[in-house]
């Protein structure tokens, strides 16, 4: 090709880069709710000069910088009066009765409910910029009615479980408290402060709040108060593989958040929550991570128990063992295939009765016989296989959810497909991985 069509090509290259970028963000800075915030948080002393808000195709809503972020500098620093915690609170028209109420209550019930009475405020409320910002719905599992709970996988569906009772429990303990508020209302309590209510309020502190620790309270409950509300700071992402260093700095009475390798002009600038898997993730913020390194998919001993030798007359000694060192949970498949702690358990599986003499080294990293080590190989790949077997209804069944239901339930339904997703891109190279395993195995 000659230089001039070369150059035609580029060109014409660049203009579908720069016109696939147009589509793949979105600004969000002449919103009428985001030109409140700001200017909200500019009276407060946050000039928000350098990032500004963009709905991303890939992750939604976040920030962008409109400056480059050098290596180790500031990505955000938010004055502490712009941040919303129990301090405000205590501070407010509630502060009042939350003193004199007895048992004190917890810092948490005491953020939740500011904010279920804040919402209800409406524009009357100082902090009604925020509350309009923040999602009037949550994908997180406390969120999710029963037959969405049941297409996680069977840990986090343990889990999502045990949190909505917590959740439950939580709201039965509060509505005594609640009832004490209705001299700031004109609305009976009961329809105020419901259960969906402090659901919202509680997804909002459980899945925004930065952690700052607070003097304890004489007016609140022994539980560690760590929660701070940060608005326009809670619009940032979270990824995986971003470093970042967060705190409240006291010199400037600010939280801050630093880069430790910056940010390109125009990028998506992103804070990092931990080392968190894609299951910590969404029950925590209601959200996965795509290509997430931490993914990992989780073995329940109900799922393992599918792949061992019912005939073996001293399996149930043997997970005895298993349980009593602490070796029946935490068993895993990852991008590098089965875990370490899962092929140990196999192999403490495979052994004899004239081996268990061995069954503590083999704890420790023991190797076993050839034979057994073809056998902890295989039971791997059937465990693998009854996984992703499992998966694959779960995502038929999730596609045909989705065809017919409301905005709400249609977003639970993509993150559980999303998490069902991952973990079979997980299973699916896993598989490869134990069948070229096998293969090795078979030519010793």
């Amino acid at each position: 090709m000659n230089k001039t069509g070369s150059r035609a090509g580029r060109r014409a290259r660049i203009r579908r880069r720069k016109k696939h970028e147009d589509v793949s963000k979105v600004t969000l800075s002449h919103e009428v709710q985001f030109v409140r915030l700001r200017k909200l948080l500019k009276e407060r002393g946050f000039p928000s000069q350098h990032l500004i808000p963009v709905n991303f195709n890939d992750t939604g809503r976040g920030l962008m910088a409109t400056h480059p972020i050098k290596a180790n500098g500031t990505v955000i620093s938010l004055p502490e009066n712009c941040l919303l915690t129990t301090v405000t609170v205590l501070s407010s028209y509630m502060g009042e009765f939350i003193k004199r109420y007895q048992p004190p209550i917890s810092p948490l019930v005491a953020l939740c409910s500011f904010l279920v009475a804040e919402r209800h405020r409406g524009d009357t409320s100082e902090w009604s910029p925020y509350i309009h910002v923040l999602p009037k719905f949550y994908t997180c599992p406390v969120c999710f009615p029963d037959d969405i709970i049941r297409l996680l996988p069977g840990s986090l569906w343990k889990k999502a479980t045990e949190q909505k009772e917590q959740f439950e429990d939580l709201y039965s303990s509060s509505l005594t408290f609640f009832r004490s508020l209705q001299p700031l209302f004109s609305q009976p309590l009961e329809k105020l402060f419901t259960q969906d209510a402090l659901r919202w309020a509680w997804c909002s502190v459980n899945t925004r709040t930065v952690y700052m620790e607070h003097d304890q309270s004489n007016y609140l409950s022994r539980e560690k108060d760590v929660y701070a509300l940060a608005p326009y700071l809670d619009l940032l992402n979270h990824c995986p593989n971003v470093q970042v260093k967060a705190g409240f700095n006291k010199e400037t009475h600010c939280y801050e958040i630093k880069s430790v390798h910056g940010c390109k002009k125009f990028q998506q600038a992103f804070i990092n929550y931990g080392p968190h898997d894609n299951h910590k993730l969404l029950l925590e913020y209601g959200f996965v991570a795509s290509g997430n390194p931490h993914s990992v998919v989780y073995v329940d001993l109900e799922v393992l128990q599918l792949c061992l030798d019912k005939k073996d007359t001293q399996l149930s000694q043997k997970l005895l063992y298993l349980k009593d060192n602490d070796f029946l949970h935490n068993l895993t498949f990852s991008m590098d295939g089965p875990s370490w702690r899962l092929m140990t358990a196999f192999r403490l599986l495979s052994l004899k009765p004239e081996q268990y003499a061995c069954w503590k080294n083999v704890l420790l990293g023991a190797s076993v016989s050839r034979p057994q080590e073809q056998w902890c190989i295989d039971s791997a790949l059937k465990l693998c296989n009854n996984l992703t077997e499992d998966n694959v209804k779960a995502l038929e069944r999730l596609s045909h959810l989705q065809q017919c239901t409301d905005h709400s339930r249609l977003e639970q339904l993509r993150v559980v497909e999303s998490l069902r997703q991952e973990e079979q891109r997980i299973l699916e190279h896993t598989q490869v991985l134990l069948e070229n395993l096998e293969r090795q195995q078979s030519l010793w």
